[in-house]
């Protein structure tokens, strides 16, 4: 039997019940991401497993670095294949963790595939899914469209430009709409003087501030 079924995490009736009568054909408004405005102005097309999975998911590269795989193949300049394959070794290790269950979520309603990542099982998945990820159901905006995204909310820093949510915003794509991250202005504390001017800089450069 494959780890994802139809009815993974829905463990009784009543729960398949309200999963399959009420919520399953929802739109999906995402009220927190990261998901990055020019790639959903851009439309992005990714070229294989490891722009789409690895480039910005700290969740991944945290458990990367606690497996002990060097920083190169998180966030340096490690080829994409190998950065993937770093990632397929330390798949197995986060057993009874949420990203073991989000790889191969994503792996099964993406992709089609079934088959458990490891170091083993990593090249044949690698080509499959890069396979499916030159056409256009998996761009962004066939992303969007597919798994009928209505809304999201992108995570952004007060002093960023607005230009890509304006080029987002006349596309027949989800909604995309702009919320303030405070993460940097924690950072006062630590550092208020330098931090404070380089705040201060971003927001006089912007024009539509």
């Amino acid at each position: 039997m494959p780890f994802i079924t139809e009815d993974f995490l829905l463990q009784s009736k009543t729960a398949r019940h309200l999963y399959d009568t009420y919520a399953s054909e929802e739109p999906i408004l995402d009220y927190h991401c990261h998901l990055s405005p020019k790639e959903i102005a851009d439309n992005r097309r990714f070229k294989n497993l490891a722009e789409i999975w690895l480039e910005d998911d700290h969740y991944k590269w945290r458990a990367m670095r606690a497996n002990g795989i060097a920083e190169r193949y998180c966030t340096g300049d490690a080829d994409p294949y190998e950065k993937f394959i770093a990632w397929s070794s330390t798949v197995p290790n986060t057993l009874r963790n949420p990203l073991y269950h989000w790889t191969h979520l994503e792996l099964k309603r993406y992709f089609g595939i079934e088959d458990l990542l490891d170091e083993s099982s990593a090249p044949s998945i690698w080509r499959r899914a890069n396979d499916l990820l030159s056409g256009d159901e998996l761009t962004v905006h066939g992303i969007l469209k597919r798994f009928r995204v209505r809304a999201v909310c992108t995570t952004d820093d007060p002093t960023d430009d607005l230009e890509d949510h304006q080029r987002a915003a006349h596309q027949r794509t989800a909604q995309a709409a702009r919320l303030f991250s405070p993460a940097r202005l924690q950072a006062f504390r630590s550092r208020p003087e330098s931090l404070l001017r380089e705040f201060l800089y971003r927001a006089s450069s912007r024009r539509d501030i």
